[in-house]
Formats: structure tokens, sequence, C-alpha cells
């Protein structure tokens, strides 16, 4: 749950800057940095004699619109008293001259982050209730009015394919530069032959998967939805389409297989489908045009992967674990191509 040797923080600084707003930071009990995540850095501290979460950006250079604090802090400030499985926003900072980066104290929700392995205790028998509540709790987001929350102007409500189409092609030719895999250039005349045209618009995570899904196995519930800094509004199609770009299955090809960001590959863990299905269930039918946001999706994450790969080169990241992310770009763009006209 937490890493054994946790990055530095200034952690006077951040004190001084809470402390004027009614946040005492406790410095008797050292922060931890939790395991999880590829980017943001997160830590368990206690505030006012509370658990809280501390939340700040990877150093280095950011890509465009990565890693966004300043949208996060407004995203939970406005939604957590419509959607209370989003954390309440105890403080943002976006003063550089702190700590040289902008950082948020969340509120601390209790709960199990499922990676790509299950963990003890639970088993592929458990996949059901946990395939529910993601996509419940999306159905749920869904169903929202952004107007309600107050953030009817968070995104663009129009365009919202050709838009992401054209930014994700930047960035992929950005991060793969010289190096771009073979499927690069197929998948992205097939993606701008055949876009979807707009839904209404409606409030989307953005990165939904099962460890930003707190859930408490005893009641079989979610918790918490975490992990905020890319929302913004679009189709419901693209929500479901990244959590099912996640989802390896066996068959899938075995190069795709190191991603591993969901419990898919274990025996007896249900395919793809089985997400559509449920997500049906809760929203009431599948959104359409949802083979186009998979490929849409599996664009977005294998380039996000290879901006993690070039920050990790530059010094950004650490641990080894980032030194295979080229070539899993690269799988997961051939993947999308070769099932672009598979029906998730």
């Amino acid at each position: 749950m937490f890493r054994e040797a946790a990055a530095a923080q200034d952690w006077a600084a951040i004190a001084d800057w809470l402390r004027p707003r009614g946040i005492e930071l406790d410095a008797a009990e050292a922060p931890r940095q939790f395991a999880g995540g590829l980017a943001n850095l997160n830590y368990l501290v206690r505030a006012n004699g509370k658990a809280a979460v501390f939340r700040r950006p990877p150093a280095g250079p950011l890509a465009h619109g990565a890693s966004d604090m300043a949208r996060e802090a407004r995203v939970l400030t406005a939604l957590n008293p419509l959607f209370p499985l989003a954390p309440r926003n105890l403080a943002f900072c976006d003063d550089p001259a702190v700590i040289g980066v902008p950082f948020q104290l969340l509120e601390y929700r209790p709960g199990l982050a499922i990676g790509g392995e299950l963990p003890p205790g639970l088993t592929a028998t458990d996949s059901g209730w946990l395939i529910e509540a993601i996509t419940g709790t999306l159905a749920r987001l869904h169903a929202l009015e952004p107007e309600a929350a107050g953030l009817s102007n968070l995104g663009k409500t129009t365009g919202f394919a050709e838009r992401q189409l054209k930014g994700w092609t930047k960035r992929a030719e950005a991060a793969f530069a010289a190096e771009a895999p073979p499927a690069l250039a197929p998948l992205l005349a097939r993606l701008g032959a055949l876009l979807p045209p707009d839904p209404p618009a409606r409030l989307l995570h953005m990165d939904a998967k099962f460890d930003n899904l707190l859930v408490d196995p005893e009641s079989r519930t979610p918790t918490a939805l975490i992990d905020w800094d890319m929302g913004t509004l679009g189709p419901p199609a693209f929500d479901l389409a990244v959590l099912l770009s996640y989802w390896i299955e066996p068959r899938d090809p075995a190069e795709t297989h190191a991603l591993n960001a969901i419990p898919s590959l274990s025996p007896g863990w249900p395919g793809r489908k089985a997400a559509v299905q449920a997500y049906a269930r809760a929203a009431g039918d599948i959104p359409p045009h949802l083979g186009w946001h998979l490929g849409l999706a599996r664009l977005r994450l294998a380039t996000a992967w290879m901006q993690l790969y070039r920050l990790w080169q530059q010094g950004g990241l650490a641990g080894s674990r980032y030194a295979g992310f080229a070539s899993l770009a690269g799988a997961i763009l051939a993947q999308a191509l070769d099932q672009f006209e598979d029906r998730p």
C-alpha cells in the first residue's frame, strides 16, 4: 500500500501554507507515500487530527493537460455535494513559490484499490460485484446534469471526438517522434475517417479503472472514485471505453498482457463484454459508437504510456517498471488497429 522510500517533499513549506487556512499538518507523524499511481504523487498525512491525502504532480515537464491539479480541485469542490463518491477537496495551492508545483489536500477515504492482481481475500468470483460497482458508479456519474453541479463549462459540449482525436494525434506524434510504431498512422487514419456524431455531453471521469475506485470488500460497495485530474464533458461511451482499454483478455495479443492494469487476466475473470452489459443494465442502454471510442481510448492509453516512458527517460519518474512502456505502447496501438471493427 505504501512505498518503502517516499519521495521527499518540503513538508515545512506545505505546513506553513496550510496553517493560515485553518489546517494544521501533524509533523509528529511522518507522511507515507501511496504505492499506487504511475504519475501523480500521493501521501497519507494527518491534518487537524484526521487522515488526509496530499497530492501533487510528478517532477519534470508534463504533457499538455496532464496531472492538472487545478482542474481536479475544481471538479471535486463542485461534484462532492451531488456525487459523494468524489472526495472533498480540503485545500488547493496554485502558487509555485511554495514547493514549485500546484498541490492539493484531499479528504481521505478508506478502501481497497485493486490493480492488476487480485489482493488476498478476493478471487475471480468477486468479479461480479466489482464490475457492477464500477459500471454502476459510471452510470450514476453520467446521469448527473453538469449544470446541477456547476460544471457546465468544464469542457466544450460539442466536437468531443474531433477535438480528442486532434489532441491525441499531436501528443502521440510528439511522444513517439521518430519511433512511431507501424500501427499509429493507419489507426489515426481510420479514426479520422469514422468520426461519430455528438450525443448530449455528460460529466466524464476519464480514467475509470479498479485502482481508481476504492471499495469496501465487506459491504461490497464503493467508498470513493479518485483521480479526477482529467475530468471533462463528453459522451459516456468514452468513459466506458477507457475502462475497456485497460481490460486485457487472455485471447488478446500476448504483448499487451504486460499492461496488467486490472485483474482481467485472472483465471475466471469475465471479458470486456461483461462490463458492457453491466453498464447497459445500470444506465439503461449501451452508449452509441462504443467501438470507435475504444479505438480512441487505446490511442490515448498507448500515448500516455509513451509519455510516461519519456518522462522516465528524463529522470522525472523512478522505477524499472517504466522501462517496458515503449514496447507496450506499440502493442496497444497494434491491438487498437487489429480490433477496431470488433464489438467490445
